[in-house]
């Protein structure tokens, strides 16, 4: 979504994981972007340049001196189309020549021209990047204002384990979708403080089974996803730990009512915002067995569980409420706009989400969602099914009453 018609330039330069430019290209493509690639001669040893030509659809620059358009100088006019710019591989060659001004091919040559925000994602042989001159060039380059991805630990070519593989491409993309936030979207909650709670909680019976719902906390994520692209400080309060962090977001695994509820409590006095997308269990067991269950002798025998009622989590937050803004979500099979009116009432909150789960392609665990958005002064606002980022979006944009993407 923040990708978008951005146009970004991919630089490739000479290391074995060249070859996973093309995935990258192909990733960013498929989010919207609008890709151009350079590569070192050193680069298409690895990979063809006509790979990267076909994916993305534009010529690949590979030669400084290849100028075919009288008109413009291909590095100058390839830097200044570009508004993101990645380089992955970064070798330790390229981040020399960077962090010391050389220009000496059409890589170092485009990438000092550049003036819009560039990626280092640096990838090479452990002992390389470790080398005090490499680590020296790289705190140069952060200081210079470049944004840097540290290399992931692993199986290296080489044959052994070490600290130096290109990220894994989804990373590489999630990080390009937070520099393009800070430079291109309105920092509308810069210096404030959001919880998001995300998941469906657990109530354990035993050891080995629990009480829950189908809660994927996908819209959770995406609502915190894009407070931190609008410069927030998330603490994403979650009972799923797949969902990948953006640089300010800072994730607090739990997994019952009770644990959720001590880790908002520690931050809500000085939170700005509150989104409960959670989908928080209302019964947990009186009392929770040692060990697993066993069935009884006795084939049919029933066996009764005493529940008993968790806290109400939002309710609370409402009486105590002084400058937080509180957004609940009421997601209902039936009666869905009168069930949410009540919540929003007798919880005393600010806004209320309303959206129909009993609908298998809005409801848990689906890509969409469709929503109602209610607020304490009775403004009432119908959102179309769209994907749940989209729409993460435009409730942001709902509760701030200010457009993220100008028309």
């Amino acid at each position: 979504m923040v990708l978008l018609r951005k146009k970004i330039g991919v630089v490739v330069t000479g290391g074995i994981a060249a070859y996973k430019a093309t995935e990258l290209v192909r990733q960013l493509v498929k989010a919207g972007a609008i890709v151009r690639v350079i590569m070192t001669k050193s680069a298409s040893e690895f990979i063809t340049p006509l790979t990267l030509q076909v994916l993305s659809r534009h010529e690949v620059l590979i030669d400084t001196f290849s100028e075919n358009d009288t008109e413009h100088v291909q590095h100058i006019e390839f830097a200044d189309w570009c508004d993101l710019v990645v380089v992955a591989p970064a070798t330790a060659n390229i981040i020399g020549k960077l962090s010391n001004g050389i220009a000496d091919e059409i890589a170092s040559t485009t990438l000092l021209a550049v003036a819009c925000p560039c990626l280092l994602c640096p990838a090479m042989n452990t002992n390389m990047y470790q080398h005090p001159a490499t680590q020296r060039n790289l705190k140069r380059l952060k200081k210079d204002g470049y944004y840097l991805l540290e290399p992931d630990t692993g199986f290296l070519a080489e044959g052994y384990e070490g600290k130096g593989r290109l990220p894994v491409i989804t990373q590489i993309v999630e990080k390009l979708e937070s520099i393009a936030a800070k430079h291109f979207y309105p920092q509308l909650l810069e210096n404030k403080k959001v919880i998001v709670t995300a998941g469906g909680t657990r109530e354990r019976i035993d050891p080995v089974r629990y009480i829950s719902n189908d809660s994927s906390g996908k819209m959770g994520y995406a609502m915190a996803k894009i407070a931190s692209f609008l410069g927030a400080e998330v603490s994403f309060i979650s009972t799923k730990d797949h969902f990948p962090m953006m640089d300010n977001m800072d994730l607090i695994l739990v997994e019952s009512a009770l644990q959720m509820q001590k880790e908002i409590n520690e931050r809500y006095a000085q939170t700005d915002y509150v989104i409960m997308a959670a989908a928080v269990s209302d019964f947990r067991m009186m009392d929770q067995a040692e060990h697993k269950i066993k069935k009884k002798d006795q084939e049919n025998e029933k066996i009764l569980w005493e529940l008993i009622e968790n806290p109400d989590i939002l309710a609370e937050l409402g009486q105590n409420k002084k400058q937080q803004v509180l957004v609940g979500f009421a997601a209902e099979t039936q009666n869905l706009i009168e069930y949410a009116q009540r919540k929003l009432k007798s919880k005393r909150i600010d806004w209320i989400i309303a959206n129909d789960v009993s609908q298998k392609d809005i409801g848990f665990n689906s890509k969409n969602n469709q929503v109602t958005l209610l607020n304490e002064k009775g403004q009432v606002v119908n959102l179309p099914k769209m994907e749940k980022i989209d729409l993460a979006r435009k409730v942001w944009e709902i509760i701030l009453n200010d457009p993220i993407i100008k028309d």
